[in-house]
């Protein structure tokens, strides 16, 4: 993996009209990608490839060898972490704060390890320390993840999405918020970041992950994405959130859902009545053919280069494996 795969990424970020691959990437010191987010609002975990992690961890001691540069040994505790070594990945983190003490990803890192191991009082306490050193990290979310802790310490049975995110959005079969529109934006953000994070290792179910599902939906909701937010509550129920609001707000959701597509579909009749009636010397199926030979082309353009990224990734596990004379 180098900066060939890098150069991927980027091009599948662009590639709108096809890619899935499209949200954040989690790119290590030795430009190495550990994970890559589908595109959109709905939370669906980060894509990892755990198969090459082994052979990245040998390259990054030795990088770390060479350099004594604590970022590519910050890196190998990441993919530890990963790989569910648990207590290798603390007492590497732990030594690193030894060595130079108060770096954000130490504590970061340090609070995601212990939430996975149940230890959620220290958790809470060195993702309280990476707040002091870096308050927007992780778009400024980490806030609700300190909420998240605090409802497992305390053992909340009855945590609700006001105690999470401080607000509700009523008990009508519409949210409803005195939010402004960037508030919601904002918050949005927030809560899909938190919740894909944890999805990445929670399978369900899961109340607290549930509940915030179901407020993620109404955010997007509110936002106006009524397919994505019928996404997410079906998400959410899948997590263990199920009562009549959510089933409410679901039809509801679906009923926006058809509304917009109807819309779409007057909007694109009177469009193309309009084109007609104004282009008389065009031979619109000409243009036509042209636009489904374009798409078609397009398409046949990146299953090429997908095949060409798997090609090339087969060949750098081949060269990893093959010893050299």
């Amino acid at each position: 993996m180098n900066r060939f795969l890098v150069l991927v990424a980027l091009i599948l970020i662009s590639f709108k009209s096809f890619a899935c691959l499209n949200g954040d990437t989690k790119i290590l010191k030795n430009e190495f990608i550990a994970y890559m987010d589908h595109r959109g609002l709905v939370p669906q975990g980060h894509n990892f490839f755990p198969k090459e992690y082994p052979a990245v961890i040998k390259e990054l001691e030795g990088l770390y060898k060479k350099t004594n540069d604590l970022d590519y040994l910050s890196d190998k505790g990441y993919l530890l972490i990963l790989l569910g070594k648990y207590n290798e990945a603390e007492n590497l983190y732990l030594n690193i704060e030894k060595i130079k003490p108060n770096r954000y990803s130490t504590a970061s890192n340090l609070g995601t390890l212990y939430e996975l191991m149940g230890e959620n009082q220290k958790a809470y306490d060195w993702i309280k320390k990476s707040i002091e050193i870096n308050p927007e990290s992780h778009n400024g979310s980490e806030w609700l993840h300190l909420k998240i802790l605090e409802a497992k310490i305390k053992k909340l049975t009855d945590v609700t999405g006001q105690f999470l995110i401080n607000t509700n959005f009523g008990t009508a079969a519409t949210p409803e918020t005195k939010l402004s529109k960037e508030e919601i934006e904002k918050l949005a953000k927030e809560v899909y970041y938190q919740v894909n994070e944890r999805i990445s290792f929670i399978e369900p179910k899961d109340k607290i992950i549930s509940i915030l599902l179901f407020e993620l939906g109404n955010l997007v909701q509110l936002i106006g994405e009524h397919e994505n937010a019928l996404r997410i509550y079906n998400k959410a129920r899948v997590y263990g959130f199920d009562n009549d609001l959510i089933v409410a707000r679901m039809i509801f959701s679906a009923q926006g859902k058809a509304a917009y597509y109807k819309q779409k579909t007057i909007e694109f009749g009177t469009k193309l009545k309009s084109l007609r009636e104004t282009k008389k010397g065009i031979d619109l199926d000409y243009v036509y053919q042209l636009e489904t030979s374009l798409i078609i082309l397009s398409t046949i353009l990146f299953i090429i280069l997908i095949a060409f990224v798997v090609m090339f990734i087969k060949w750098k596990k081949l060269k990893r494996v093959t010893p050299t004379s």
